[in-house]
């Protein structure tokens, strides 16, 4: 074999052996946990959710950081979503006055769906991871007020 040939096939060798034990290490079912932060059929308010709308299916993550003593505007949402409290402690409510509910950093709430509420922070500023499950060109929230 010819010095180049060699050099090539030991750096094959040691390539294919790091991927190997990359993918080991990856792929180790002892590796991963799975914890269920939430599985529901109804919003924080105990309402049922409703079938999804036909149409394209269209999921749509943010992360929303609302500065320490703010109200948020009066809001519905079209489609079922989740919020996941990253920091800061959440205060939600119902137009109606039904419904009030304190969140604290884990925390994870189902959104109301079609129903007015708002959210409004306290002396820190909050951070929120939420996930929407709607079709395309549905908004995310409707203003009410």
């Amino acid at each position: 074999m010819t010095f180049s040939f060699r050099r090539t096939i030991s750096v094959l060798a040691l390539g294919l052996l790091a991927a190997h034990a990359v993918a080991a290490e990856t792929h180790n079912p002892e590796s991963a946990v799975s914890t269920v932060l939430l599985q529901t059929e109804k919003s924080w308010n105990g309402a049922q959710y409703k079938p999804y709308s036909a149409g394209q299916p269209q999921l749509t993550v943010l992360k929303i950081v609302i500065p320490a003593h703010t109200a948020l505007p009066w809001h519905t949402h079209p489609m079922p979503n989740a919020a996941y409290v990253v920091s800061g402690t959440l205060n939600v409510e119902s137009q109606d006055g039904h419904s009030k509910k304190t969140l604290h950093a884990g925390d994870v709430l189902p959104e109301m769906v079609d129903t007015v509420h708002r959210g409004w922070t306290g002396k820190s500023p909050v951070e929120l991871i939420v996930f929407y499950a709607g079709v395309a060109g549905m908004p995310t929230a409707i203003k009410t007020q």
